[in-house]
């Protein structure tokens, strides 16, 4: 199978108990307050509106890669328990969109942008910004709690369970130094190409790999050092991948695909190596070009090819290009080194970093 088919297959499976999950949790908030209730709906809404569910596949095939066996009994508490890192996922995602001003999120309303809509129908005297923010930071404290408890009501050895829970914070708080990074990145309008790497080892490589596939491995009871280690050097090398080809799309991508305006990334001055690369290169009408259109609020679609236009002539595409596979040809090297009972969860991972090499636009 390819990292398409892989993961379509695990969404089969996941996304099924996820609704059951949502379904629960509603109906228990509605004897609470129809607030939370309705808190709960939006927050499902944005939860299952899309996304490949790649963070959960970590886990399952990091369960399997620590050597964790998968049969009909207990695949469903491995899935089950794995729907923690993607209500993680959501409510760092509903964060980074206030941080972000994004109105969109996989092709609908991001939880802010629901709740200012609210605010203008019901509350036409409040502010509608302060209020959509309000009650979007709440949602996403409420898919952090949920997270915690999915871990907590676990079918696994009390031990273990700690041991997850543990590394569920951890991957919390090892994201937001990455997060902190990028805002004061885009205040201070500048960055350096180590910045920029150094943000995606806290945001994406540890986020989006390290932090799932170390918890797979822990709830498989696998306390090996290197097969930790080598897990870590695998995700550092494939996040970094993974966004620098994540910025190439946010500004040659589809936005179908994006779920989000492709060029959202200039209008929000977000500092990527694409950007930095090409002010470096540029000659002075290439820069000017840059400046002018950096953080335009009403970008044009002849505007973006224009701007496209100054990042391919300058090499900047190229070089992010070259760099991203560069990444991901180290991931492989280091997955050949991983031993591991179940070739099932290293052939996921080499499929992955394989995808983040041809992902088109």
């Amino acid at each position: 199978m390819n990292a398409r088919e892989y993961l379509a297959e695990f969404r089969k499976d996941i996304e099924p108990l996820m609704k059951d999950y949502f379904r629960f949790k509603k109906e228990s908030f509605r004897k609470v307050d129809p607030l939370a209730e309705e808190a709960v709906k939006i927050l499902e809404k944005f939860t299952m509106s899309g996304g490949k569910r790649i963070r959960p596949a970590m886990v399952y095939y990091g369960f399997l890669l620590g050597g964790g066996v998968i049969d009909e009994k207990n695949k469903k508490d491995i899935l089950y328990a794995s729907m923690a890192i993607e209500l993680i996922h959501s409510f760092l995602l509903i964060h980074d969109d206030i941080i972000d001003r994004d109105a969109k999120r996989h092709g609908v309303d991001t939880i802010h942008e629901y709740y200012k809509k609210v605010a203008k129908k019901i509350f036409p005297k409040t502010d509608p910004d302060h209020f959509g923010n309000s009650m979007a930071i709440i949602a996403g404290d409420l898919a952090a709690s949920m997270a915690n408890e999915i871990l907590f009501d676990s079918n696994f050895l009390p031990e273990v369970i700690l041991k997850a829970l543990k590394q569920l914070q951890k991957v919390v708080y090892t994201t937001i130094p990455g997060e902190m990074l990028d805002v004061v990145m885009e205040a201070r309008g500048r960055t350096t190409e180590d910045e920029i790497l150094k943000m995606h080892e806290g945001k994406t490589a540890f986020y989006t790999f390290e932090g799932p596939l170390h918890l797979g491995i822990i709830l498989a009871n696998n306390g090996s050092d290197k097969l930790l280690k080598d897990v870590s050097e695998y995700s550092l090398a494939t996040g970094k991948a993974f966004q620098i080809r994540d910025d190439v799309l946010g500004i040659f991508g589809d936005e179908k695909k994006l779920g989000k305006p492709v060029g959202s990334d200039i209008i929000e001055k977000k500092q990527t190596l694409l950007l930095i690369k090409a002010l470096e290169n540029g000659n002075r009408e290439q820069k000017k070009i840059i400046k002018k259109l950096f953080g335009k609020k009403d970008l044009s679609l002849d505007e973006l090819e224009l701007f496209r236009k100054v990042i391919v002539e300058t090499g900047a595409l190229a070089y992010s290009e070259n760099l991203a596979k560069s990444f991901s040809e180290k991931a492989f090297g280091v997955l050949e080194q991983i031993d591991t009972k179940n070739e099932k969860g290293k052939d996921f991972l080499g499929k992955i970093a394989e995808y983040i090499t041809v992902r088109n636009y």
